[in-house]
């Protein structure tokens, strides 16, 4: 098995990006909805985390997470959820293979994860700020929405109800963001 350099912190916090094998549209049907918020309410159980931040698309998601002080083990914790969800999924999937290629069901392989996924350690509050931006905006990035307080799938919905967000930020879509490649 491939041994990825990942830094891993005690207590950090965490952006991260997972997709969908084939980038399969999938996520924000309601079985998928409902096995992925099972399989966090599950992980967060038995591997305490915070969820500061996430928002779902039709084939990939991303994730703004804090771990507590004395844990530096964030990729148990996103394999369980793949894991989780994809125990999940496969009933559903078995009704729908349009989902899942030809191969991956004669083998009998769930394939509905990207192997490896994206992390990136947050660094300060700036970076904190960019990387929760960047997940709310996601939306419409691709199209989905103009106004980032038309995508269901985001926890933004929560900062507006907390009142750490306006409801019509970002609201016209002309919003440019800046890019994660700026660094800082």
């Amino acid at each position: 098995m491939a041994n990825y350099r990942r830094v891993r912190i005690s207590g950090g916090c965490y952006f991260f990006t997972l997709v969908t094998e084939q980038r399969v549209r999938m996520l924000t049907e309601a079985p998928f909805l409902r096995a992925l918020r099972t399989s966090l309410v599950r992980v967060r159980g038995d591997h305490p985390f915070t969820l500061n931040a996430i928002v779902v698309l039709p084939d990939h998601l991303h994730m703004l997470v804090t771990l507590p002080g004395d844990d530096d083990d964030y990729p148990l914790r996103i394999q369980l959820i793949k894991r989780y969800f994809t125990r999940l999924a496969v009933p559903v999937l078995e009704s729908q293979p349009s989902k899942r290629s030809e191969s991956k069901r004669a083998k009998r392989e769930a394939g509905l994860w990207q192997r490896r996924y994206w992390e990136h350690a947050i660094r300060h509050e700036t970076d904190f700020r960019r990387h929760l931006e960047y997940i709310f905006y996601n939306p419409v990035k691709h199209g989905l929405v103009h106004r980032v307080v038309d995508w269901p799938y985001s926890s933004f919905h929560r900062y507006v109800r907390e009142r750490k967000y306006p409801a019509e930020w970002a609201g016209d879509g002309n919003r440019p963001i800046q890019s994660l490649e700026a660094g800082e």
